[in-house]
């Protein structure tokens, strides 16, 4: 029993902050010279940091995350692996120390009305609304709207948005696209997890390549009579210090044409 248990945590040992380095390289596409150089110090001297021949400090741990564009969830987790403490904070978003975070959140999404906006979470589970998100989705099972439903998985799926999105191939792409570059970024497991189950659903390939004077990739959906169209962009916060700030976005869709534009404000006055 006793040998299991030591072959057990053996395996399932932590790996150390040189392993960690060289995987943030390797993702980055950096080569050692790169890093040393951006990080001003001796190529010999990010070797020896990343075979486990010399210690980091916690600064230089964290001027390596910071190069790398580590998120901070998992400069957390270099940190650790160093043999140091976290140094970012994860506080839930009603959290008192985040109420000016909150209220900039909330002030946003009710400014952009009559256009739809929302915050999402990093894994794309929806954070909070305006007003004018909810009326496009009506009609939606309730069981693929339970608090906090995922964004993406209701975009692809087959009895939520998708048949409902006039351009699905074009915009499934996109999203996948987008949601590929975070996967790469932030390596992610469940993130991948998601990629890997929104490949899956019934979803048709692009028609057609984005014509070469497109402006952006519009997002149409069909409500009631009229299909509407929006452009959508995405805010974050720029210097976030704690983990639930850095990680959230949020999504704000402004109409593309007259059509849009009249029906948004159609549904914003008859509160429907």
């Amino acid at each position: 029993m006793n040998t299991q248990l030591a072959a057990s945590s053996a395996t399932s040992r932590p790996a150390g902050i040189g392993h960690h380095l060289r995987e943030w390289r390797q993702r980055r596409r950096l080569s050692q010279l790169d890093l040393a150089g951006d990080a001003e110090i001796s190529t010999r001297h990010l070797s020896f940091l990343e075979t486990g021949r010399a210690s980091p400090s916690r600064e230089m741990v964290l001027r390596l995350a910071e190069r790398l564009d580590v998120p901070l969830r998992e400069r957390n987790v270099l940190l650790v692996a160093a043999g140091f403490a976290p140094a970012f904070p994860q506080r839930a978003l009603d959290d008192p120390a985040l109420n000016s975070a909150r209220q900039a959140i909330d002030l946003v999404l009710k400014a952009h009305e009559p256009s739809p906006a929302l915050a999402v979470d990093r894994h794309w589970n929806l954070v909070s609304a305006n007003r004018m998100v909810m009326p496009l989705l009506e009609g939606i099972a309730p069981r693929l709207l339970g608090q906090p439903f995922n964004v993406l998985r209701l975009s692809f799926h087959p009895e939520a948005l998708a048949p409902r999105t006039v351009n699905l191939g074009e915009w499934c792409a996109h999203l996948l696209e987008r949601l590929h570059r975070q996967c790469e970024a932030t390596a992610d497991p469940d993130l991948l997890k998601l990629y890997q189950e929104l490949k899956t659903y019934p979803v048709p390939a692009r028609s057609a390549p984005i014509a070469a004077d497109s402006v952006v990739v519009p997002f149409r959906m069909r409500l009631g009579d009229d299909v509407l169209s929006f452009m959508s962009t995405t805010m974050t916060f720029g210097t976030p210090l704690d983990i639930t700030l850095s990680e959230i976005a949020i999504e704000t869709f402004f109409p593309a044409d007259d059509v849009t534009a009249n029906r948004l404000r159609e549904i914003a006055s008859n509160g429907t």
